[in-house]
């Protein structure tokens, strides 16, 4: 029976347990990357572990989602991420030189390797063939550390490509086709293997704008085989001695196959307000657009931003259309700025943006009141933008330089076929412009003991999850619904600068359900917690999607939130819960979800006795008018960490055990 490539990989890393679909796992990490959203928290968890340097292959932190500093806290960290860097042994990319994806696919990626990184993007790296894998930042700390990391071995979806892209469809097109069939939510404990005929014909940078899309699905990663297409980018980027060649054996058997004939593609939208509300651009075109945004780590490639600018090349964008562009990587700027497309897109109209996240996690450009936006971005969450009532389109470069030229959306096939612009192939360059001085190397371990590691004001060490109660007592504090993301926890755009400083941070836990004039979630969290009444969370199913950011476990942990009740919890979301010493615990019964409301309270006997040793624990009423079971699907690792108080402490017990 022929192996996976995904197989191939975990087996190489393998450490602990069996290939089995479903059992747990650990594998060891060659990689980790950490980014200054999740960074400073991921440092200051390694930090209090004890351990001096780091104990991977190779670390790198990014500085690439705070940038605009309005007071003093983004500057705070990226002084203390510089520092701790140097300190630790780990690479430190400053603010400016890109973002993080598109960095280390460019400059670090090895086909065969395994990657974590505290982004729920980071399987972008399996575009060039890695196991990629996105998780919270204490378990990047622990990897960091040289501990493995745990896992539920996949199961393994293809993807099976054939045909050729036609003219103006795009990678893009490829990933909302696959969300508009598996959806953002049921894919956890699943992974995406591509193959095929159409799978070798795309570029890395096309594989690494699907691959980084396949977080929205809500699987484990996604990957490519490492072939001459890799050998081709590696080498343009000076890196030829990392290639290797990686593929899963022609009879490898998949748990399921999907087909996607390329050739019958056309462009797609993913619609107003989740990716995978697919519709094909045709369907919705037409409607007046205001805004139009082209970058992120999703689709800010050179090749991206050439078509764009050659399409741009002497016209105007239409005057009513805010125009924006946000090169991925310093390298690509700076390429655009050496050939002249960058003054091509400015004669044009574009405004251009720092090579960051920017306005893809709510750091500006938000749209105006009614206003339809176009982005090339990769997540559309109601209220994302920082517009209250946004109307967000997710879709290709091709498409967005259509409709910035039109004014409405617009099937990008039409440029040939009503203004007679011809595509502009792109040709991938043989040579990348290479300059890694805004990388800085740690120094060797006797002079990093000596580096003085910057902590300023805003910077406060997490507080660590108390113990759980044999016997806990608990009050609903809310009933949510389907598809709660970790925006919805944790709010990101201007409130994300707080990241560094959790008692200010858990401040706006939940803040999108708050009502003006009562008391907010925070506040009634804290009151319950002073009277030792533990938070109790009830939600629907796929609780916890979209950012890997752990503070929607540590700020709800610190304002008391002991145990979340849901008919689904998504996977980094649920282990970022376990590793602050959050119990998730499942419905039995999907149809007990409508019997529980805000404000019910419910007493469950013998939780550590449950946690130790069943499959299902007992949730009673506090009145005793009604009970329900609700199930503990816990590996016994997990097991450990809830009993241990979290993760940290498990750790350190083991360290010393």
């Amino acid at each position: 029976m022929g192996k996976t490539l995904v197989h191939k990989i975990l087996e190489e890393h393998l450490v602990e347990g069996r290939l089995v679909a479903g059992e747990e796992i650990a594998i060891r990490i060659d990689q980790t990357l950490t980014q200054d959203a999740t960074g400073t928290t991921a440092f200051l968890l390694f930090e209090s572990m004890g351990v001096e340097r780091v104990r991977t292959d190779l670390s790198v932190s990014y500085v690439d989602h705070n940038m605009a500093g309005f007071g003093p806290e983004n500057h705070n960290d990226h002084l203390y991420l510089q520092t701790v860097a140097a300190r630790s042994g780990v690479y430190h990319s400053r603010p400016g030189n890109g973002i993080c994806h598109q960095v280390h696919l460019e400059r670090f990626g090895k086909p065969g390797a395994t990657l974590l990184g505290s982004d729920s993007h980071t399987p972008t790296g399996g575009g060039i063939g890695m196991l990629a894998i996105g998780a919270g930042g204490l378990d990047v700390a622990v990897a960091m550390g040289g501990g493995p990391f745990h896992l539920q071995c996949p199961k393994v979806v293809g993807v099976k490509l054939t045909g050729k892209l036609g003219d103006w469809v795009a990678a893009k097109d490829i990933i909302l086709r696959l969300l508009g069939e598996l959806t953002t939510k049921g894919n956890v404990g699943w992974a995406v293997e591509y193959f095929g005929t159409g799978a070798r014909g795309l570029t890395v940078p096309q594989r690494a704008t699907i691959t980084n899309m396949g977080a929205e699905l809500g699987v484990t990663t996604s990957v490519f085989a490492s072939d001459a297409s890799t050998q081709r980018f590696l080498t343009a980027q000076n890196r030829p001695q990392d290639y290797r060649p990686l593929a899963g054996d022609k009879d490898a058997v998949y748990d399921r196959v999907i087909e996607i004939d390329l050739s019958a593609l056309e462009p797609m939208a993913a619609c107003p307000s989740s990716p995978d509300c697919i519709q094909t651009v045709r369907a919705v075109a037409g409607r007046k657009v205001g805004q139009v945004i082209v970058g992120s780590c999703t689709n800010s490639s050179f090749a991206d931003l050439m078509m764009v600018a050659r399409v741009l090349k002497g016209r105007r964008i239409d005057p009513m259309v805010e125009f924006a562009v946000a090169p991925g990587s310093r390298g690509v700027l700076n390429m655009l700025a050496a050939n002249g497309t960058l003054a091509d897109m400015i004669a044009a109209g574009a405004r251009i943006l720092e090579s960051a996240c920017g306005p893809c996690i709510g750091q500006g450009l938000s749209p105006a009141d009614g206003t339809v936006t176009l982005r090339t971005f990769n997540r559309n969450f109601a209220g994302r933008t920082g517009t209250k009532g946004d109307q967000v389109y997710l879709v290709s470069p091709e498409t967005a330089v259509a409709s910035v030229l039109s004014g409405v959306v617009t099937d990008p096939r039409d440029l040939s076929q009503k203004m007679g612009i011809t595509y502009p192939k792109v040709v991938m360059p043989r040579q990348f412009q290479v300059d890694d001085s805004m990388i800085e190397p740690p120094p060797p371990p006797e002079q990093a003991r000596a580096v003085q590691v910057l902590r300023g004001s805003t910077i406060v060490v997490p507080e660590a999850p108390p113990a759980l109660p044999a016997t806990l007592v608990g009050q609903v504090l809310l009933k949510c619904g389907d598809k709660i993301t970790t925006d919805h926890i944790m709010p990101a755009g201007t409130f994300l600068k707080l990241r560094s400083n959790v008692p200010e941070y858990a401040k706006v836990v939940f803040n999108c359900f708050n009502e003006p004039g009562k008391p907010t979630f925070a506040q009634r969290s804290l009151e319950l917690k002073n009277r030792g009444v533990a938070g109790i969370i009830v939600a629907g199913e796929s609780y916890g999607q979209g950012s890997s950011r752990e503070h929607a476990a540590l700020c709800p942990m610190y304002l008391g939130v002991r145990v979340v009740i849901a008919r689904s919890i998504e996977r980094i979301h649920r282990a970022n819960l376990i590793n602050f010493c959050i119990v998730p615990i499942r419905f039995a019964d999907p149809a007990d979800y409508d019997r529980l409301q805000a404000g019910d309270e419910f007493v469950i006997d013998d939780l550590l006795d449950a946690i130790r040793s069943c499959d299902e624990v007992r949730i009673t009423k506090r009145d005793t008018s009604f009970a329900f079971t609700g199930k503990l699907e816990l590996s016994a690792r997990d097991r450990d960490i809830l009993l241990s108080a979290g993760l940290l402490n498990y750790t350190r017990s083991q360290a010393h055990g």
